[in-house]
């Protein structure tokens, strides 16, 4: 059956009837889950719409098993590869596999499974499937233990498997880590089929690989998440900034504050000073009842500005008058523009959702669906001033149709000896170009976007920028060795180790597959 398999998958026809060869294929498996070559279109698109693939079968498992009998079924193939797809979040194509097996990780899933006790000192977790979706996780941690992850991304419909394996960041980020610092634990199926559990004791290698690796090593397939107790509700605020400088100086002086004098979160982002709806002052505003004085735009002439975005965490049983006093003694340190604040109160789990309310807008107005050139960078403190200067005031001054993120991260809450590459110093910043195109309305085309990020990626070489790509994505094995630097050869080490036919994860367009 392996050897006429490399020519049924390149001449296979999605649109005919299953065949002796398809059947003869699920057997060979041994799948307690399902298999499909028909319905395999969404697995050759993600949220990017930048890139399309044909796979050659989408893979439903029921659970760990099966996965690794898929890769191990692969690795006697001469050519099959396999990514695992969790909610079709990538921007390149990194979760596809053209002509080869995706699977379906959500379908695979394990609940919530059970509250553990951690030792040296972390307190508790949650064992967590790896397509487990981190708003699912939020709201039966939440509701069934009191709990919830320390760390986060700003928007939960992600796996958890898939974060994990490039970082995980949002505004907790300064204080806990990204998530990849937050795991103890991961059952890991790593390229050779093989099922291992793994922790920064035991097979501490893989973990640390797997951790920020691009899937480059292994499956996740359950993840040991540290939770801490759930606030019942987070003060939201937003303040507004004219000068940069002094943006940077107040958003690295609540990150660099103990735990209980400073923000429980603390991001930001660069907004155009004007009255344009989507990336002008009115991205500000929280609450539609909050108005917006026109006059605050003639107290500058700077193209662009920059809102501080910071929360704090309360229980129900605290009185107003001691939020507002907290409040006000760490707004009291900043140096915000007159009259721009914004704040507002809502649930601790709606605050972390907030993103799926904008989802909901977005896919009611067309543009979830349409194409996303984003773009994410890590730059450095010492460069980040001359982003600043050539990025946001010159390439973005008129905006990008979405939000424009920056904010500061510590260095020493990361662990280093995971996959994930950063610049150098104690803190950097994480930059978010999130760009939504208009399907229905004139606007600039996505290949003059996509153009548009690759400028913003040359000038920031060229002119000496501290950055790497968050996210990463190149089409060359240079730009990958660029990118990794001194870690290459352990990076290509550990692939040798865990998967060294390059099965998995083809779409990142690091290693190319090797013959069985």
């Amino acid at each position: 059956m392996i050897a006429y398999l490399e020519h049924f998958v390149h001449e296979n026809n999605n649109d005919s009837e299953p065949n002796e060869h398809e059947q003869l294929v699920s057997s060979s498996m041994e799948l307690d889950g399902s298999i499909d070559f028909r319905s395999t279109a969404f697995a050759g698109k993600d949220f990017g719409g930048l890139h399309a693939t044909s796979p050659f079968a989408v893979v439903r498992p029921s659970g760990t098993h099966d996965i690794a009998s898929v890769i191990r079924f692969a690795s006697q193939s001469p050519n099959l590869t396999v990514a695992a797809r969790g909610n079709g979040h990538s921007i390149n194509g990194q979760a596809m596999a053209n002509r080869g097996l995706v699977i379906d990780m959500k379908r695979g899933s394990e609940p919530v499974i059970d509250v553990v006790r951690c030792g040296g000192g972390y307190g508790y977790a949650v064992d967590v499937g790896g397509g487990a979706l981190w708003e699912d996780v939020l709201k039966r941690c939440v509701s069934n233990f009191g709990l919830a992850p320390r760390s986060w991304t700003d928007y939960l419909g992600l796996t958890v498997g898939g974060t994990l394996s490039n970082a995980g960041v949002s505004g907790q980020t300064f204080r806990y880590g990204p998530q990849t610092s937050n795991v103890t634990e991961l059952e890991v199926v790593t390229g050779t089929g093989d099922t291992v559990i793994c922790s920064g004791d035991v097979n501490s290698d893989l973990f640390f690989s797997v951790l920020g690796g691009l899937g480059q090593f292994g499956i996740i397939t359950r993840a040991r998440v540290l939770v801490q107790p759930a606030p019942d509700m987070v003060r939201w605020i937003r303040v507004v900034y004219a000068e940069f400088e002094e943006f940077t100086r107040d958003a690295e002086l609540l990150i660099t504050r103990p735990e209980g004098e400073s923000f429980d979160y603390v991001e930001g982002f660069v907004f155009v000073n004007s009255v344009d709806p989507v990336n002008g002052w009115a991205s500000v505003v929280l609450d539609p009842d909050q108005l917006f004085d026109p006059s605050m735009m003639t107290r500058t002439e700077n193209p662009v500005l920059y809102c501080l975005e910071v929360a704090l965490h309360y229980n129900k049983g605290n009185c107003s008058s001691t939020v507002d006093t907290r409040v006000e003694r760490l707004l009291g340190r900043l140096r915000f523009m007159e009259d721009t604040l914004f704040q507002v109160d809502l649930s601790y789990i709606e605050f972390l959702l907030r993103v799926k309310e904008a989802e909901k807008q977005a896919k009611a107005n067309g543009i979830w669906d349409a194409p996303h050139p984003w773009l994410n960078l890590f730059v450095s403190k010492s460069s980040i001033a001359d982003f600043d200067h050539f990025v946001f005031k010159k390439i973005l001054k008129d905006g990008i149709g979405g939000p424009m993120l920056v904010y500061p991260i510590l260095r020493s809450r990361w662990d280093e000896r995971t996959s994930v590459v950063l610049p150098d110093g104690d803190i950097f910043y994480i930059v978010a170009l999130l760009r939504f195109t208009k399907p229905y309305q004139k606007s600039p085309s996505v290949r003059d976007l996509v153009a548009q990020n690759h400028e913003i990626v040359q000038v920031c070489a060229r002119k000496g920028l501290d950055f790497k790509l968050y996210l990463p994505h190149y089409n060359s094995e240079e730009g990958w060795k660029q990118h990794f630097g001194d870690r290459w050869d352990r990076f290509v080490e550990m692939k040798s180790r865990y998967d060294p036919m390059a099965i998995l994860a083809p779409g990142q367009k690091i290693f190319t597959r090797q013959q069985s």
